[in-house]
């Protein structure tokens, strides 16, 4: 194969292009149309893929939210039915909490359940009530005798009433004769009123 001679091309004339030998034309085009798509790469293109890379990310975005609120909307009643639910379960549950009227009644009931167990009460001491984030705790410090059995009936005489009464810091010690005594902290909650 022949070596293009470098002199033939330090005589071309790019005033007289039309003149030049075939290949020295056709090479001549390839450049300028690869530098035409370099610049239009580098001065037009380029910026463009970011933005369509972006405009991707957007679009997973966007298909992503539009399914999850399509899930949701679809699911609207069946959120709805739940909501009402809760509220008639919240209702409930507000039932069971005492007002400031019924508190002396659980009192009475609490001290009712102890002596319907055969339990005997050497201290029942309701405590200040102490408020928490929508309901406040009524503290009732214990101490009665009895037997193990009568313990678990008044705990479970407790439970079964119509009012949320909770037992905290039990202890049970030996104490005379064959009774027990139990010392523990009965609670009850009361729901506060938003004007609280």
């Amino acid at each position: 194969m022949k070596m293009p001679d470098l002199n033939a091309i330090r005589e071309l004339d790019f005033r007289d292009i039309g003149n030049w030998p075939v290949a020295a034309r056709g090479v001549t085009v390839v450049l300028l149309i690869a530098a035409l798509l370099f610049l239009g790469y580098w001065f037009h293109h380029k910026d463009q893929l970011v933005v369509l890379e972006d405009s991707r990310g957007t679009e997973q975005k966007l298909k992503r939210d539009f399914e999850a609120r399509a899930h949701k909307a679809a699911n609207l009643d069946l959120y709805k039915d739940q909501l009402e639910q809760m509220r008639q379960s919240f209702g409930a549950m507000l039932r069971q909490l005492p007002d400031k009227t019924e508190v002396a009644d659980l009192l009475v009931d609490v001290s009712q359940t102890g002596l319907a167990n055969g339990l005997e009460f050497e201290l029942f001491k309701p405590l200040a009530e102490q408020p928490k984030d929508f309901y406040a705790e009524l503290p009732i410090e214990l101490r009665v005798l009895g037997s193990y059995h009568n313990f678990g009936g008044f705990v479970s005489g407790l439970a079964a009433l119509p009012r949320i009464v909770t037992i905290h810091d039990i202890s049970i010690q030996p104490g005379a004769g064959d009774k027990l005594v139990m010392q523990a902290t009965a609670k009850t909650y009361r729901y506060l009123e938003e004007q609280q």
